[in-house]
């Protein structure tokens, strides 16, 4: 964009509602059909959840695609906000760690030795 022109706020509001419109249109159908599939109770920690409670339960996508919702369910688990905060935070440490289980950046070896010149300043006499 160039500099010197200002966003239009209208048309950014207009494509950020459809946006949201859309997403919650999509979260509502799969979600109301995942709850009359299974059971109120979550899939993790087992707990039971009723109308009172129900805004609790959410659905996670078991392969992490928000768009992978097949008619049988088979992407789908009820879990408790907990649960389901877990599992992302799981999810996105294995995915920070790589695939060996290490950190992005290979280990370096230390190469200072603190303690290489300690025998030497014991040996001098004040």
């Amino acid at each position: 964009m160039p500099p010197n022109k200002k966003p239009d706020a209208a048309r950014l509001d207009r494509i950020v509602a459809d946006a949201r419109k859309n997403a919650e249109q999509r979260e509502m159908g799969y979600r109301q059909r995942a709850l009359q599939m299974y059971p109120w109770i979550c899939g993790r920690c087992t707990r039971e959840f009723t109308r009172a409670n129900l805004q609790q339960l959410t659905v996670h996508h078991r392969d992490h695609n928000h768009d992978n919702n097949p008619s049988d369910g088979s992407n789908w688990e009820l879990l408790c906000l907990y649960c389901h905060d877990n599992e992302h935070s799981r999810y996105l440490e294995a995915d920070r760690q790589g695939p060996s289980g290490q950190g992005s950046a290979p280990a370096l070896a230390a190469t200072h030795s603190p303690f290489a010149a300690l025998e030497a300043l014991l040996k001098k006499k004040p």
